[in-house]
C-alpha cells in the first residue's frame, strides 16, 4: 500500500474533518502469511513464548503419565490379583443349628482333609485369643522389658503361615512337631519385634503373654496374605489350647486356604462338605471375588482421581496461556493498530493471535507428550513392570494441548480485534 492511500485510510478514521471517505480496499490474509507473522509473533519474545508454553506442557505430560501409569498400574493389580486374591479361600466356622453346643466346629484334622482335596497347597485354622482380657507382650517377665506392648495373639496351625506365604527375617515358623508337642514356642511379625527390642534370635529370646514364657523360633519380615500377622503373635494352636483354651463363641475360628491358580472358587465349593460331610451347614466358605470387578472398580477409582488432577493441570495451563496472550495484546497495541490502518480486518487479527496460542498449546501438548510417555516408561522400568500406553492416549494428547491453546486464546483474540486503529496509533 502506497504512502497517499495510507493517508486517506487515516484521513477516513478522523471525524469532522470534511474529507471525502475513502474506501479500503478489501483485504485477504492467506494461510501462508498467517503462519509466518504467528510465527514471527511468538520468536518476538522466546522466553515468554517458551513459560507460556509450561502450563500446557505440564497438563498434557500429567495427562499422559497419568493414562499411562493407571493402564500399567492396572495390569499389575491384575497380575498380583492373580497370583495371591485368586489363590485365597477363606472357610468360616459358623456354628449352625446342629453345633449350638460347639465352640469348634473344625474337626482336630481339618487342614489335613483340606489339603486332600486336588488344587489345595497348604490348609490352616487359626483365631484370636483372648488372654485375661487383654495381650500384653513383654520382652521380660521384669525390669526395662516389662512394660509391654499390646498385640494380638493368633492360635494357628502350621498350615496358616504356609499359607500366608511368609518370608522370613531371622529363624523358622513352627512346624508339625510343635504342634503334636504343644511346644512353648511362638512366631513374630517384624513389627511387634521391633517394639519388643528382639534384634537377634541367637540369644533364643522368649517373650512373655499373660505371664506365660514362650520361646520366639522365628521373626516374619513378611507376608503374602493376612498382612496383620506382622504384628501378632502367632503361637501354635494346641499350645494356645493348652494354656488358655479354644475359640469362643465370640471369637470362632477360621481357615486359610491357599490354592493353585484357577482352583479357589471350586475349592470353596468343596471345603464345607470336605470337612465335615454331615454337617456342611457348619462352615461358610469365602471365594475370591470376580478378577474383572475388582479390576474395575480399582481402576474406575483410581481413573477418576487422578483425572481430575490431570484437569486441574490443564486449567492452570490454560489459565497460564490467556494471561500471557492478553499481555502480548497489550503490549502489542501500535502494531495491530498499524496492522488495522493498513487494511487488516478484525477477523485477521483474531485469526493471527488465536494462531499464536493454538500453535503455542500444540507445542506445549507435543512436549507433554513425550515427557509424560518418558514418565511411564522410567517408572516401569525402575519397578520391573510392563509399561503400557493405550495410542489414543499418545494421538488425542497434542489435540488437547492444541484445543487448551485456543479455548486460552479467545479472549485476547476478541480483545485485539476491538483495538481501533486511530486509538491504537495515538498511544
Amino acid at each position: 500500500m502506497n504512502r497517499h492511500r495510507f493517508k486517506a485510510l487515516i484521513r477516513r478514521s478522523r471525524p469532522g474533518t470534511g474529507t471525502t471517505r475513502a474506501t479500503a480496499p478489501r483485504t485477504r490474509l492467506r494461510t501462508r502469511d498467517l503462519l509466518t507473522e504467528a510465527h514471527a509473533g511468538m520468536l518476538q519474545r522466546p522466553g515468554r513464548s517458551a513459560l507460556t508454553a509450561l502450563g500446557t506442557v505440564l497438563g498434557v505430560g500429567t495427562f499422559v503419565a497419568i493414562l499411562g501409569l493407571t493402564a500399567t498400574a492396572s495390569s499389575q493389580i491384575d497380575s498380583r490379583f492373580n497370583t495371591l486374591v485368586a489363590t485365597e479361600v477363606t472357610i468360616e466356622d459358623i456354628g449352625g443349628e446342629s453345633a449350638e453346643h460347639l465352640a469348634n466346629s473344625f474337626p482336630a484334622d481339618a487342614p489335613s482333609r483340606m489339603e486332600r482335596l486336588h488344587g489345595v497347597q497348604h490348609a490352616g485354622v487359626y483365631w484370636h485369643v483372648s488372654v485375661s482380657g487383654r495381650n500384653t507382650v513383654t520382652a521380660a517377665p521384669v525390669g526395662d522389658g516389662a512394660g509391654g506392648e499390646e498385640a494380638p495373639v493368633v492360635a494357628a496351625t502350621p498350615g496358616v503361615l504356609a499359607a500366608a506365604g511368609p518370608a522370613m527375617a531371622q529363624g523358622r515358623i513352627f512346624d508339625a512337631f510343635h504342634q503334636q508337642r504343644a511346644e512353648d514356642v511362638v512366631v513374630i511379625g517384624s513389627g511387634l519385634a521391633n517394639r519388643l527390642g528382639i534384634t537377634t534370635l541367637e540369644t533364643q529370646p522368649a517373650v512373655f503373654v499373660g505371664g506365660t514364657p514362650l520361646t520366639v523360633v522365628g521373626i516374619v519380615g513378611d507376608v503374602d496374605r493376612q498382612e496383620d500377622l506382622l504384628l501378632s503373635v502367632i503361637v501354635p494352636s494346641t499350645t494356645a489350647e493348652k494354656y488358655w483354651g479354644g475359640p469362643s463363641r465370640g471369637e470362632r475360628a477360621k481357615m486359610l486356604v491357599s490354592t493353585r491358580l484357577g482352583a479357589a472358587t471350586q475349592i470353596a465349593h468343596e471345603a464345607a462338605t470336605a470337612l465335615d460331610p454331615a454337617h456342611p451347614d457348619r462352615f461358610k466358605s469365602i471365594p475370591p471375588p470376580d478378577p474383572r470387578t475388582l479390576r474395575g472398580n480399582v481402576s474406575g477409582d483410581l481413573d477418576q482421581l487422578l483425572l481430575l488432577l490431570a484437569g486441574i493441570c490443564l486449567v492452570i495451563g490454560t489459565v497460564g496461556i490467556a494471561n500471557t496472550t492478553l499481555v502480548a495484546v497489550l503490549e502489542r497495541t501500535g502494531e495491530i493498530g498499524l496492522r488495522r490502518a493498513l487494511g487488516a480486518r478484525a477477523r485477521h487479527i483474531t485469526a493471527q493471535f488465536l494462531t499464536e496460542s493454538g500453535a503455542l498449546g500444540a507445542l506445549g501438548g507435543l512436549v507433554g507428550t513425550s515427557l509424560g510417555t518418558l514418565t511411564v516408561v522410567g517408572v516401569a522400568v525402575a519397578r520391573d513392570w510392563t509399561p503400557l500406553i493405550h495410542p489414543a492416549t499418545v494421538a488425542s494428547a497434542p489435540v488437547i494441548g492444541l484445543a487448551t491453546g485456543l479455548l486460552a486464546g479467545l479472549y485476547p483474540a476478541w480483545r485485539a480485534s476491538r483495538i481501533q486503529p486511530v486509538e491504537a496509533l495515538r498511544r
